[in-house]
């Protein structure tokens, strides 16, 4: 299933969204234009525009009212990648070279900077202080989410829980608001804003979790990076961490992870991969996604039936069996 399926009849209006994306970061300064467009050209999936307008469908659907919340929400999601491949020191994302790697990292900073400040003065067209709190408050989050994964790097004594805590930071809170503010903007009922939330949260932790599963089990041609990247840096994911819950794999694993320590992730991550697959770390993490679909599902069951609900679903459905 692809989303552009999924997506049938926002198509139009998805189009749209791209080209403001495009618009909204254009520059006269040279340097700044080409790395703002060089992230932008290497794509994405869109699903935070996506689900602004399919969360503006519960109210008074207006594109141009929604795209003031869809395209900030895409351009700050862009600026935290960028600035993570900095932190991460990647060399490629969806395939294609980094800002960081293309110039460098002083660069990459200040791109990042300059597309999250564009994201702030295009949302500032609406007048709603409730979807400005909403955003300040998860950008907050974030920041913390970011500060929380570097602290862990390596971190295999960390808990599930402070693993979930930093994933919901840095990952669902940004996708939950997407559906949420989606409604805030339309002026869609409370009790629907809040499913949406609840709906949002939900699919973002399946689809943190996925990702992480993905990074030890996808090739580098579907994932656009390295297999492995995630242990390389010392981002100790849950799928790991399920395997060092198994007192024999355990003994194996820590003195992998140490030794990739050690050598500062400049090494074969190989060995440290395919452990964590032939343990039950992978099943235990798809399981897990699996109940966070299930409770996205039951969130949507409160909002009323129609083809948005249709594609929420589907969208749902998509995240929790993506192989990219």
């Amino acid at each position: 299933m692809k989303l552009l399926d999924i997506f049938g009849t926002l198509r139009k209006d998805m189009n749209m969204i791209e080209r403001e994306l495009s618009r909204s970061i254009d520059t006269d300064h040279a340097l700044l234009n080409e790395a703002s467009l060089h992230l932008l050209k290497a794509g994405g999936k869109r699903l935070r525009p996506a689900f602004v307008l399919l969360g503006g469908k519960y109210g008074n659907y207006d594109l141009e009212r929604l795209s003031h919340v869809a395209v900030p929400l895409e351009l700050i999601h862009m600026a935290s990648l960028v600035h993570d491949d900095v932190i991460d020191n990647a060399d490629t994302r969806r395939g294609q070279l980094t800002v960081k790697s293309k110039w460098d990292n002083r660069i990459a900073m200040y791109t990042g900077d300059y597309i999250y400040a564009k994201a702030l003065v295009i949302v500032a067209n609406l007048q709603n202080p409730e979807i400005h709190r909403v955003l300040a408050k998860a950008m907050v989050q974030m920041s913390i989410g970011e500060m929380e994964q570097i602290r862990d790097f390596f971190n295999t004594e960390q808990t599930i829980r402070r693993y979930l805590l930093r994933i919901r930071r840095k990952t669902a809170l940004l996708i939950a608001i997407s559906c949420q503010l989606g409604g805030l903007a339309a002026d869609a009922p409370a009790a629907y804003t809040r499913q949406l939330y609840r709906y949002g949260y939900n699919v973002g932790m399946a689809f943190q979790i996925r990702d992480d599963v993905l990074d030890l089990c996808g090739t580098e041609k579907q994932i656009g990076k390295p297999p492995g990247s995630d242990l390389r840096q010392g981002n100790i994911t849950l799928p790991v961490l399920y395997a060092l819950q198994e007192q024999e794999m355990q003994r194996t694993l820590l003195p992998e992870i140490q030794r990739i320590h050690e050598a500062d992730g400049v090494t074969d991550v190989t060995r440290a991969v395919e452990m964590v697959k032939q343990s039950g770390g992978i099943e235990r993490a798809e399981q897990l996604a699996d109940r966070y679909i299930q409770k996205a599902m039951d969130a949507l069951q409160q909002l009323p039936e129609g083809k948005t609900r249709k594609h929420l679903q589907e969208i749902a459905h998509f995240v929790a069996k993506r192989s990219h």
